[in-house]
């Protein structure tokens, strides 16, 4: 067996290169930027009024504190002239600034008059400086500044900044082929009512719904523990796929084929059986074809665990993402685990009131316990150096919901 940082180094060292693909804006929430991003003009693109109230020129205050209105300036239209200096303009949200006017003072610090037929401004509260209120020209980002970088997950603020400087498609990865792979005489469809000594199967539907987070479709298999049968299947699941990512049939047991099935198709076994709990049994291989597949073990909480630990960053990353980042928690409870293993322990999140991450044990009934899930927020990765895990230490956290 390997540990769990080896398993990690070696599945990262087989990540696969991306295909680019040009996508409509609004479909690519959620792919991976492959192109960079430039500012095609200012941000802001003008001196931006960023208060309804008046504009006028600072220094008009010097000689009192009320002021002609000569008209308004709405936004979207060219910008209007302050003519008198001891005068305003009306301006709206989002207005470009008038000409020969450098500050705003919103509606709530002003009320207007009638006088001689003429409407003014009075002020009841000054402005505190020069230039309140309006957002300056290029002061967020200058022209042909680079905005976006390649290798960034697309999220709406990202389609927003697209969209402001006129991309209506983007370049980005192409999502990988997958397939979803269950083995065992014990699965029966979802819809069917199971023997006693059968359950449904539900590992592929937890694998196609954290795939489909990713915008990851994906090609879902079953078959029986039938040593050719299942040759044969993954012999054409391998043609038509990048990766595969399988549930079952992985460990010492007599129908267990997997992983000589797939050594006889040519995919070269990586690493078998890894220093963890749960999902010791995961295989990890790739054929010289650049085939690449997860052999993962059946019990639902390995294979969810296996995946957000594995698979799900090698899909980040195959896809031109970078690594995400680690997070954190703190041990709200005591935890005991004797054997020398990594221990992925699931936990339910919390935040404390000085606003720490507090994680609570919530231990289950073992790897085959998927219902236990429900009621966690994450895995948190505890060393197999210790045996006792106290209150209050801090470890890694999978965060899965």
């Amino acid at each position: 067996m390997i540990d769990v940082q080896q398993a990690y180094d070696i599945v990262m060292q087989h990540t696969l290169n991306p295909k680019a693909e040009i996508l409509p804006l609004e479909k690519c929430q959620g792919k991976v930027l492959q192109e960079a991003i430039y500012a095609d003009r200012d941000f802001p693109p003008f001196d931006r009024v960023t208060m309804d109230g008046i504009a006028y020129r600072f220094d008009a205050l010097q000689n009192g504190t009320l002021l002609l209105v000569e008209s308004m300036q709405v936004a979207g239209i060219p910008p209007h002239t302050l003519h008198d200096k001891q005068a305003c303009i009306e301006v709206m949200t989002g207005a470009v600034t008038p000409i020969h006017t450098d500050t705003v003072t919103r509606y709530e610090d002003v009320e207007f008059i009638k006088k001689d037929g003429k409407k003014y401004a009075r002020f009841l509260e000054l402005p505190k400086k020069k230039g309140q209120n309006i957002h300056r020209q290029g002061l967020d980002e200058k022209e042909g500044t680079e905005l976006l970088k390649p290798g960034l997950i697309i999220g709406p603020a990202e389609i927003a900044v697209a969209a402001s400087v006129g991309k209506s498609q983007l370049k980005v990865s192409q999502s990988l082929s997958v397939g979803i792979v269950s083995t065992g005489d014990e699965l029966v469809g979802i819809e069917e009512q199971p023997a006693p000594y059968q359950i449904r199967r539900s590992n592929s539907y937890a694998l196609y719904a954290a795939l489909q987070q990713m915008q990851i479709t994906a090609s879902i298999y079953h078959w029986e523990d039938e040593k050719l049968v299942i040759q044969q299947g993954l012999s054409e699941a391998l043609e038509k796929h990048d990766v595969l990512i399988m549930s079952g049939g992985v460990s010492k047991g007599k129908k267990d084929f997997v992983p000589e099935v797939l050594e006889a198709l040519g995919v070269h076994k990586l690493f078998h059986r890894v220093k963890q709990k749960p999902g010791k049994p995961f295989w990890f291989g790739k054929s010289t074809a650049d085939k690449v597949v997860f052999a993962l073990p059946g019990n639902p909480v390995s294979t969810f665990m296996c995946f957000q630990r594995y698979v799900k960053p090698w899909l980040l990353v195959g896809m031109g993402n970078k690594e995400e980042a680690v997070h954190y928690a703190e041990l709200a409870g005591e935890i005991s685990f004797p054997p020398p293993l990594t221990y992925f322990m699931q936990v339910k999140l919390k935040n404390a009131d000085n606003g720490k991450l507090l994680a609570y044990p919530e231990e289950g009934q073992g790897s085959g316990d998927f219902a236990n899930l429900l009621a966690c927020d994450a895995f948190i990765q505890l060393p197999p150096e210790k045996e006792i895990f106290q209150a209050g230490e801090v470890y890694p956290i999978l965060i899965y919901r």
